[in-house]
């Protein structure tokens, strides 16, 4: 049971070290946050509700997976190599996919929604 528990501690430490040092990631989850309320208000389907927390766990987790790689290149640095960059810009662009991809399907989730809050 101890080793659950510290096993879970690393864990919490990982996501708040992310959460402490990359402002994208904070402005993720604050973009969630938003989500997740603008769900509640407007009593979304239960199955769009799902789809939304995949979403945005998606983009969170690719954030982390980002935040990694920029890491591990880092300290390769004294040994700069050209894919270096290469490699740090292609994890930014996966990120940037999914995060457009997730915005799509939110608009598209929640377009009805506001369509018929505003009465149209």
């Amino acid at each position: 049971m101890k080793k659950l528990i510290r096993s879970f501690q690393y864990a919490f430490a990982g996501v708040s070290y992310v959460a402490k040092h990359e402002r994208s990631f904070r402005v993720q989850v604050l973009i969630s946050i938003i989500v997740l309320v603008l769900a509640c208000l407007f009593q979304i389907a239960l199955w769009q509700v799902f789809v939304l927390i995949f979403l945005i766990s998606f983009v969170l987790v690719l954030e982390i997976i980002n935040s990694i790689f920029e890491r591990i290149v880092d300290v390769l640095k004294p040994r700069i190599h050209p894919y270096a960059e290469a490699i740090k810009n292609m994890m930014a662009g996966t990120v940037l996919i999914a995060s457009i991809t997730s915005a799509i399907i939110g608009f598209f989730i929640f377009i009805p929604y506001f369509l018929g809050y505003i009465g149209c």
